[in-house]
């Protein structure tokens, strides 16, 4: 075995069941500190890999976009920490997590700035109609049919910004009711989760002219975003990208390297969730 291979089956051994986005650009750094065992990549069933390694398994990486369920953990009988690069953690089975002992670090505030960015620049978008002026333009409209509607200030229309965890209480916590409260004039922004917003009622309310618009960078079943709002003018969609910056993916692997070696350590961890009830 080549040095380099048994200095690497030395280092701390990490879980990941599906790696995060951005862990592939922090992949070697990442790989010079820890041990990963990629579930993603075993040609064998996943409980059957998890069987195989769950001795050696006491920390597992993870991102919204995998669930941590107890029949997950119920084949991981040594894990004690759950880092997920995701500043929620809706994804992972807490109630399992608190009867278990296992604590949990999440995405804390690094990306913040940058969410916020995006929901600066969804509302300016949707209230100025660029995307949409720009497919004007594009689509050599301009010549034919004359100057493109215009558009309006922030300041004229009441918006909501949706910016918080999703858990059962909020989830579809944007409801009829809400979007009816909000009214003609107004302009709802999600930078958080797609479920928090019933996507369907949302649907309506763009469809009848009950809000003036709508900038959106979650759905409630990624990939997939309905149809309907492809044609809407007044609205913004972005593919989940509110965090996707190199600022922002650097501050995660920072985070999820600092969560780990403080695991390994037995050092307090730097954004540890408190789960308790």
């Amino acid at each position: 075995m080549a040095k380099g291979e048994e200095a690497a089956k030395q280092l701390p051994k990490v879980l990941v069941l599906r790696p995060p986005p951005m862990f592939k650009m922090f992949e070697k750094e990442f790989s010079e500190k820890f041990q990963f065992l990629k579930a993603w990549e075993s040609p064998i069933p996943t409980d059957q890999f998890l069987a195989a390694e769950a001795s050696s398994i006491e920390a597992m990486l993870t991102s919204g976009s995998r669930p941590v369920t107890a029949d997950i953990l119920c084949h991981l009988p040594s894990v004690r920490i759950i880092v997920t690069s995701s500043i929620g953690v809706y994804h992972i089975d807490l109630q399992e997590c608190r009867r278990r002992g296992i604590a949990v670090a999440a995405g804390g505030d690094v990306v913040s700035e940058d969410v916020a960015d995006t929901a600066v620049a969804l509302l300016i978008d949707v209230m100025r109609r660029i995307s949409a002026s720009d497919g004007y333009v594009r689509g050599a409209l301009w010549p034919i049919k004359g100057e493109y509607p215009l558009g309006s200030k922030a300041s004229n229309c009441d918006i909501l910004v949706i910016c918080c965890a999703l858990t059962d209480q909020t989830h579809h916590m944007i409801n009829k009711q809400v979007l009816a409260a909000l009214g003609k004039e107004g302009v709802i922004l999600n930078i958080a989760r797609g479920s928090i917003i019933d996507e369907k009622e949302l649907v309506r309310c763009l469809v009848q002219g009950e809000i003036a618009g709508a900038g959106l960078d979650v759905f409630e079943n990624e990939p997939e975003v309905p149809r309907e709002f492809f044609a809407m003018d007044n609205v913004v969609l972005s593919p989940h990208r509110a965090v996707s910056t190199e600022e922002s993916s650097r501050a995660k692997f920072e985070l999820i390297s600092g969560n780990l070696e403080a695991f390994f350590s037995n050092k307090p961890f730097l954004s540890r969730v408190n789960i308790d009830e």
